[in-house]
């Protein structure tokens, strides 16, 4: 009888339980970790009293790890255990939390440090983030993983939903080092879920150990056009279109010179609109196209033309959701594509490349956002990287078309 596996599609990743446990734990990181980014947002514009391009500057150097370690971390996936890698990356964050958050209490804070811890969180981020993408499939079976990375974005943007409204309590009562602090101890309770989980229930590659050339996963991407395509229109619009923070930081404070609760609300509006895309696509939980996965791109970018153009805070709040809904339809398609058409033994490092992609190009992404804030507007910087978003979806279909449909065909 069929009855109940239907019941519990939409959330039928839970039925594994070291899912279900890192699941709840990241719920709480998360959270921190949106916390910490409006924090560290305010302390750089308003505590420090800085502009766009520092506010770049400080984004930038906390991508910039992913653009140095990304495909490293990817082969590290692919040959070591999994969860103890992401013991120790998650202990690192913590800690680079945990001194940030002293500085700021103590009031010794100043930008050059702000610049380093930044750099030293995008670091463990680095070598988080593929080992975490990779892991998904460790978690669960491969027919789940599809569900299972829809319900990590709904996580996520839980997170988004409630860290930047508990921060900007936070900053507005007690100034920005809670946050951070309240980050540090959010990373915690990862480190004990990966302790508790069970090892001997992980769907893990016979394979481990073997030496992972970087080299082999960018040879078969490079084999897969399809890849080529959603990759490269996942560099479109996670480099220019996905700067909320940077978007939302610039237009509360510089544009509708809005306190610290204000800010942190924009986070918490746009995240609804995220989190209704996350749970929608558990409930659809089929592979998305490449198609699919430009079309909803070309569709953001528009969103953010329209987005640049509200003329008010709450115009501006009110339309962020349906942005926010574009945006995360547009990456959960992406990731869920990449991961569920890759083999397993090459998934961490293929995904290490993808996440080179999506995080590497934001520190070049945003110190030019930065520089074109303070050069030509906020609001005309926003309608630009909107541009760019869209009609680099569309030279991607354009050029890769004929393969794409080619294919199609095939499979």
């Amino acid at each position: 009888m069929n009855h109940k596996p239907q019941k519990l599609s939409t959330l039928r990743s839970f039925q594994y339980p070291n899912f279900t446990l890192l699941f709840t734990a990241n719920l709480i990181s998360n959270t921190g970790t949106w916390a910490q980014r409006v924090a560290q947002d305010w302390l750089v514009v308003t505590d420090l009293h800085k502009g766009g391009s520092e506010l770049g500057i400080v984004t930038g150097l906390q991508f910039l790890p992913m653009l140095l370690f990304s495909l490293y971390a990817g082969s590290l996936a692919d040959r070591f255990d999994k969860r103890k890698l992401l013991i120790v990356t998650n202990a690192g964050g913590g800690i680079t939390a945990a001194v940030l958050g002293w500085l700021t209490i103590s009031h010794r804070v100043n930008l050059t440090e702000v610049f380093i811890l930044a750099f030293m969180l995008g670091m463990f981020g680095a070598l988080d983030t593929p080992v975490r993408q990779a892991f998904t499939s460790e978690l669960v079976g491969k027919s789940d993983i599809a569900n299972a990375v829809s319900l990590n974005s709904a996580n996520f943007n839980i997170g988004r939903l409630i860290g930047p409204a508990i921060s900007g309590l936070l900053i507005s009562a007690f100034n920005t080092g809670p946050s951070f602090l309240f980050n540090a101890g959010s990373f915690l309770f990862v480190i004990v879920a990966l302790f508790l989980m069970n090892p001997t229930k992980l769907n893990r590659n016979a394979a481990e150990n073997k030496p992972r050339k970087v080299a082999e996963g960018l040879r078969y991407i490079k084999g897969r056009p399809d890849l080529i395509a959603v990759i490269t229109t996942v560099f479109f619009a996670s480099t220019f279109g996905l700067n909320f923070q940077i978007f939302n930081a610039l237009v509360s404070t510089k544009v509708f010179h809005k306190s610290a609760g204000a800010f942190g609300a924009l986070g918490s509006v746009l995240a609804i609109g995220s989190l209704l895309a996350a749970v929608i696509a558990t409930k659809l939980d089929q592979k998305r196209k490449p198609l699919f996965v430009m079309y909803c791109a070309g569709l953001f970018g528009i969103s953010l033309v329209i987005q640049a153009c509200m003329p008010t805070y709450f115009s501006y709040a009110l339309f962020l959701p349906v942005s926010g809904f574009i945006a995360l339809t547009t990456m959960i398609a992406a990731n869920t594509y990449t991961q569920t058409t890759t083999p397993q033994e090459l998934r961490g490092r293929v995904m290490g490349f993808y996440v080179l992609v999506f995080l590497g190009a934001t520190p070049v992404g945003s110190p030019f956002i930065g520089w074109l804030s303070d050069t030509l507007g906020i609001r005309q910087s926003i309608a630009i990287c909107g541009l760019i978003t869209t009609f680099g979806t569309l030279a991607v279909y354009f050029i890769m078309r004929k393969k794409l449909f080619n294919t199609s065909n095939n499979n």
